[in-house]
């Protein structure tokens, strides 16, 4: 029998440990980085950092593949938003990143390639690999390869996010196939990928080379959406980055991220925005509340 995603006394219990003390600063809550944003999907990537800010993280770093999206965000001026190049996708290091993230609105480019493969080859830092970077990964064997030596070299660092079509395209099988049997596909593709990975969709599942799939009850039809899955990565990159200094694996990081997620979701169609209309944007602002609430409320009762 699946068990459901950690009680909640248990989420809150590591929610608990993000709580700020009175002398933290910036560097406390880490340094993010987001690759992503090719032509004509830079909303992806401004949706995973806008989610990125919203959850907490000290800096927020976009590299933007599309040349004309990659200029300073009037909306969300905190962006640090440059240009993707060769030459930056090879200085990856200099960036000193707590956490990275690549996927959202990436493309299969060439310059899309170089930022998978300098990711995948940088040492320690944990990263989450969502949409297009999954499907890079899917269609080459010396991308998987690398995926798997890294996953050798520095363990427990690398999370996988990929909906039913990107699980069908690493597992080399159809969507309805996934769908059928969903502990069986998220269990082979921990097998062939050894990272954490959360297969994304009704009651979305998370499983590890060391834990066994937990699945999430919570979420509603709302969520099939455009961009519910950047702003999923851009919280897992923040909560990621704040457990650098708040002692909160990648594990713990992603279960927290998924429960905020599906929770948000269900909290604002409770209030009656959506399901109809539900959008990423008012997602990842319920997040927010949600954790302030829940770390006010824990202070409260000791």
């Amino acid at each position: 029998m699946l068990k459901a995603l950690p009680e909640n006394i248990e989420v809150n219990d590591l929610i608990q440990r993000l709580d700020r003390g009175p002398a933290e600063h910036k560097g406390n809550a880490g340094k993010a980085l987001l690759v992503g944003g090719d032509t004509g999907m830079a909303g992806a990537l401004l949706l995973a950092g806008q989610s990125c800010l919203y959850l907490g993280a000290g800096w927020t770093m976009l590299q933007m593949l599309d040349h004309h999206s990659a200029h300073a965000n009037s909306n969300h001026p905190e962006l640090m938003i440059s240009q993707a190049s060769i030459k930056s996708a090879t200085k990856l290091q200099d960036l000193k990143a707590d956490v990275l993230g690549i996927g959202p609105g990436l493309g299969q480019s060439e310059l899309a390639q170089t930022y998978l493969t300098s990711i995948l080859t940088l040492p320690n830092a944990p990263v989450v690999i969502d949409a297009d970077a999954i499907n890079l990964i899917a269609s080459s064997e010396n991308n998987l390869l690398l995926l798997k030596i890294r996953n050798q070299r520095f363990p427990h660092r690398t999370i996988l996010t990929p909906h039913p079509g990107e699980a069908a395209k690493l597992l080399k099988t159809d969507v309805a196939t996934i769908q059928k049997n969903r502990l069986q596909a998220i269990n082979r593709l921990v097998e062939l990928t050894q990272s954490i990975v959360v297969l994304k969709g009704q009651h979305t599942l998370i499983a590890s080379p060391d834990h066994s799939p937990f699945v999430c009850q919570a979420g509603n039809p709302g969520m099939a959406t455009g961009g519910m899955g950047d702003i999923l990565t851009g919280c897992i990159v923040a909560i990621a980055a704040q457990g650098i200094h708040h002692h909160l694996d990648l594990w713990e990081s992603s279960c927290i991220a998924v429960h905020l997620h599906a929770l948000a979701a269900d909290q604002l169609v409770k209030k009656g925005v959506g399901p109809i209309g539900l959008t990423p944007s008012e997602t990842m602002i319920e997040m927010r509340s949600i954790i302030n609430q829940q770390l006010k409320q824990l202070n409260a009762s000791h």
